[in-house]
């Protein structure tokens, strides 16, 4: 009796050496597929210099990969850095580093470095900055917020006229629950502009006005 074979078909075919391993070209389409899948886009990019530098280093293959997994990592902090400082909502950048201690002789560089660190962030203490217009009070805010979100801290910056009128209008739309919630889930709350002046009052005044002109519209 006659029998019949079926010979199953060959796999994919894949370009390799004679060894079996895949070629330089289709090794780096491969790498490039994973990092597309894993998300890994600082290797994606660079890892035509990654395997140059490795290579002239005589890196072992541990080493190549640590290399590798490390700059993704540190790439990937800068980028978390960089949108929490975004997400703060600073008006311009301003960095404690760049402030000049000899233009306000009352600031003490050594309490601002001990503040760089952050530690009264995570203790939940308030810091007031208090002096006379431009003597660099908003430049420290705003360089204290960024060392803070650039340390893992969820910041917000608001003005606080705007913050009354927020609150205020959150209020008369029976919101302010809501907005109260949003700005508790914050670390810190970089609250600018806080002059000697009854802003609740005033704030109060012009939503009344407000109020008035829609209800002459209606």
């Amino acid at each position: 009796m006659a029998t019949t074979t079926t010979t199953p078909p060959p796999p994919a075919a894949r370009a390799t050496t004679p060894r079996g391993r895949p070629t330089e070209p289709a090794a780096l389409t491969g790498i490039d597929g994973a990092c597309r899948a894993l998300h890994l886009p600082t290797i994606r990019d660079g890892i035509t210099e990654m395997l140059a530098a490795a290579e002239h280093e005589q890196a072992s293959y541990a080493g190549f990969l640590a290399e590798t997994l490390l700059a993704e990592c540190d790439d990937r902090d800068d980028r978390r850095r960089a949108r929490r400082i975004h997400e703060a909502g600073f008006p311009r950048t301003k960095r404690l580093e760049d402030f000049d201690f000899t233009a306000n002789g009352s600031v003490n560089p050594a309490t601002i470095a001990v503040l760089a660190t952050g530690a009264w962030v995570a203790h939940g203490s308030p810091v007031c900055l208090i002096g006379d217009s431009g003597t660099g009070k908003s430049h420290l805010l705003i360089g204290l917020g960024i060392a803070a979100a650039e340390a893992g801290h969820r910041v917000r910056y608001v003005l606080a006229s705007r913050l009354v009128n927020e609150l205020a209008e959150a209020e008369h739309d029976r919101t302010l629950t809501k907005v109260i919630a949003r700005y508790g889930r914050v670390d810190l709350l970089c609250l600018d502009l806080c002059r000697g002046r009854d802003y609740a009052e005033d704030a109060a005044a012009r939503f009344r006005t407000r109020c008035a002109v829609r209800a002459s519209a209606a």
